[in-house]
């Protein structure tokens, strides 16, 4: 499984690398430390916490997207699976996007839930590209 740095999840939540330490300190999102003593959140931790994050406020510091063209990178938080089709759920700061694609992209890009994806938005169409 994926971890990443307070600095990463900063990132991918939306906010200042400041705000994702002062959250892991208060214990709002678990942390562990790597053999070179640097905290790291577990990506089904980051994933779990990003989606609770959304519903609340929208936290602390937004960020304004505001053109269609415009990348997402965020945390995948939920894949659903079909025969054929498949959906993608991406949590980037307070923005949930879902993507229909097909169970063959996602099985090609190796998605899994807690796994740092960009959404790139164009109209009405939600790509998905592996970081």
């Amino acid at each position: 499984m994926q971890s990443y740095t307070i600095g990463q999840a900063a990132r991918l939540l939306g906010v200042s690398p400041d705000t994702a330490r002062r959250w892991a300190d208060a214990g709002r999102v678990a942390t562990h430390r790597d053999e070179s003593g640097r905290r790291l959140i577990d990506g089904r931790d980051l994933a779990a916490f990003s989606v609770e994050l959304a519903k609340g406020d929208g936290g602390e510091e937004g960020t304004s997207y505001t053109s269609a063209r415009n990348a997402f990178p965020g945390i995948v938080t939920a894949i659903k699976l079909g025969d054929v089709a498949a959906q993608v759920e991406i949590q980037a700061g307070p923005h949930r996007l879902v993507s229909l694609l097909t169970r063959e992209a996602v099985e090609e890009l190796g998605l899994e839930v807690g796994m740092e994806a960009t959404a790139r938005v164009k109209s009405t169409n939600v790509h998905i590209d592996r970081v």
